[in-house]
Formats: C-alpha cells, structure tokens, sequence
C-alpha cells in the first residue's frame, strides 16, 4: 500500500497541481474526481464533502456509495482510496498534515473528534441549512488558502477547520437524535449481543468482550457504536459491558454456591483484584461483602 509523507507526493501521483501550502491542500472537486486508483495512506488529516450521482468511496477497508450531501473525516495513516467519484454538485477535500497543527491549540484539541475514528458507512449526513454552513467555512479556507499567505494564513485557515470540526460534532449529535429508531435499534443489538455471548459460553471460552469485539459483530466502528450509546444510555460502550458484567456476578453471588473466585472465572475474568476492583466500583462494595450481606 502506497504511503504518502508529503501532500506534495499525493499530488504528483494524482496528477493535481502542486499545493500552494506544503503542510495544506485545498480544492473543489467537479464531474469526475478519482484520488488513488489503489488504497493509500498518509501523513495527514482529510475533510470531505461530496454529494455524489456514482462512484465508490473506499476507507477503512470499508465500500461506501454516498448518495446525500455527506462529510467524511480521515486520520493519518487511515488507509482510503476515491475511485471514479462523479458529483451531483461540486464537493471539496481539504487535506492537512498533522505538522500544520503543530503549536496550535487544536494539535491536541482534534483527538476528542471521535468520529475521526468512524467508518466511512458513518459519515455526517448533512441537512441543507447545514450544508450551507459548511460551504462558507470552506469558501473561508479556500479564500485564504488562494490568496497570497502570510504570517496570518495558518491562524485563519486553523480557525476555519475548528469552527467545521465543531460544527460537526454539534451535526452528528443531531443526527443521532433524529435517528433515534436506528441508534434505538443499536442498543438492543448491543444488548442482545452482549446476552448471547453470556449464554453462548464465551466468557469462559474466550475471556472478557471488548469493544472493539462487540462493534465489529454489529459492523460498527468502536468510537460510533460508544457514542451511540451514549447519546441513548448515558454510558459508553465499555461502561455498558461493566455494568452487564457485575448485574451477572450479582445473579450468580445470589443464586449459585460459587464463591468469588468461582464467580469471576465464570465471567472471564482471569484477574481476580481486578474483578473485585470493578465489582466495587460498580456497586459500592466489594464481592465478599455482597456475599456477607446475602448470608446474613
């Protein structure tokens, strides 16, 4: 798989004229747009926005036809690939690489955009009052980005992107309210798959479920399915698996002669200090005083 250090290399081998920003890339993509007949990868941030008519969008292994006006955010060294993209309406990408956040606020600031972390079935679905938001912030940068630089260009064109990452977040949060049958439908899935692997014996087969386990049987990407949950729950996905985790160990304490031990291998738990650490957390009180209280 090719890996592109530079914006500069990315743009020789897609035949696109040179950035006029070594560290930023900004253009508007019209008709047909392909980026990277095979996978890639980089050293930089990508922003997308497309409304396509055909074509595939490719990233993280994942095959994704956009057919409402969407954007689409990739991390470094997130594997993508923008086959034969034809637009129902001009789209943009912008790409940044991590060092042209270097001694900005958001160099640390863009970690806690989770949906950076989404798959490409899990992009931002725009409204169109949110499209036409979007749109001036980008109309912003590019302005910027096309105009003579100087020692204020990087602070602007910064400000931009933030105000667009915020945005985004505020977006994703009113798109899972207004899909609520479907982020309801996760959290029953969820739930139902968590269920399953208790029955199914898997616990003690194959230990402890991780997040990443659950998302990957729901086809989901970790971060998504933790924020789906927690805008319908309150709890992310790993406080959900806890919280499932000591209601068992409650049920077996009360109903079976296991003693904690017994009880914690029963659950996965390999590390007995740590189930009676999270036991605690959850509960207020350690294993072996639930198991006092129910004897006397």
């Amino acid at each position: 798989m090719k890996h592109f250090k530079s914006l500069a290399e990315l743009h020789r081998a897609n035949s696109l004229p040179p950035p006029e920003n070594p560290l930023i890339s900004v253009f508007r993509c019209t008709n047909v747009c392909s980026i990277g007949a095979t996978e890639f990868t980089g050293d930089f941030y990508m922003i997308g926005f497309k409304k396509l008519k055909s074509g595939v969008f490719f990233y993280g292994r994942t095959r994704y036809d956009h057919e409402n006006g969407c954007l689409s955010f990739i991390k470094p060294r997130q594997a993508m690939k923008l086959v034969n993209l034809e637009f129902e309406e001009d789209g943009f990408v912008i790409f940044f690489h991590e060092d042209f956040l270097n001694g900005h606020a958001l160099h640390s600031d863009i970690r806690k955009y989770g949906y950076f972390e989404y798959e490409a079935n899990e992009a931002l679905h725009l409204s169109p009052s949110e499209e036409r938001t979007i749109a001036e912030l980008y109309g912003k940068i590019e302005t910027e980005y096309n105009n003579n630089q100087d020692e204020y260009s990087k602070d602007i064109i910064l400000a931009h992107i933030d105000s667009i990452l915020k945005y985004s977040q505020r977006f994703y949060k009113r798109q899972f309210i207004n899909r609520t049958d479907l982020s309801g439908k996760v959290v029953s899935k969820f739930n139902n798959t968590l269920s399953a692997y208790f029955d199914n014996g898997f616990l003690q087969q194959k230990g402890l479920p991780s997040v990443a386990l659950m998302a990957s049987q729901l086809n989901l990407s970790p971060k998504y399915l933790s924020d789906v949950l927690k805008q319908e729950t309150g709890k992310t996905a790993i406080e959900l698996i806890h919280i499932f985790l000591i209601s068992e160990a409650k049920n077996l304490l009360t109903g079976t002669d296991n003693n904690i031990a017994e009880t914690a291998y029963t659950l996965g738990f390999d590390n007995l200090p740590y189930f009676s650490r999270l036991f605690k957390k959850e509960t207020g009180i350690s294993p072996n005083q639930y198991k006092r209280q129910l004897l006397n």
